[in-house]
Parts: structure tokens; sequence; C-alpha cells
């Protein structure tokens, strides 16, 4: 199992990134992924551009301490963090 779906299961040595952390905006835009919605959906529905919406969810992965990486898909990875919140 990969350091990232450690984390994300709330194991794993990474340092923990929580949700709580994440402006109103970006965690809107994260519940909007976890919709599965595209960047192009969620600046339709936050009538913002795409461009924003792209700016926001690059903040998410930063504050969920989720580099780029090989392998691993930053947007999947944020929506299981934001589902295990709880």
């Amino acid at each position: 199992m990969s350091n990232h779906a450690r984390h994300a299961n709330g194991g794993g040595t990474r340092e923990e990134h929580d949700v709580r952390g994440l402006t109103r905006r970006e965690q809107q835009v994260l519940a909007l992924m976890a919709e599965g919605r595209s960047n192009g959906a969620i600046g339709e529905e936050l009538t913002v551009g795409v461009k924003t919406v792209e700016a926001h969810v690059s903040r998410v992965f930063t504050k969920l301490g989720l580099g780029e990486s090989t392998g691993e898909n930053r947007r999947v990875l944020a929506v299981l963090t934001y589902l295990h919140r709880a």
C-alpha cells in the first residue's frame, strides 16, 4: 500500500493533513470533486472560471500534502481524504 493510500485510510507515516485546514471555497471545490464533477462543471456551479477552479484544486492538493507523483491520482486521493474526514 502506498503512503498516500495509508494516509487516506488514517495510517502511514505521512504528516497528517486535514480538510479543516482548507478555506470554505476550497472545501466547496473538494466536495464537488467528491461528487465526480469536472473542473468545468465545478466552475459552472460556483460561477467562476476553470482557471480559478484549477487554482483552488492545486491549493487543495498542496494543503492535503498531495505532491505530484507518478502512478497516483491526486484528485482521487484528495476525495478519499475528504470522505474519510469524519
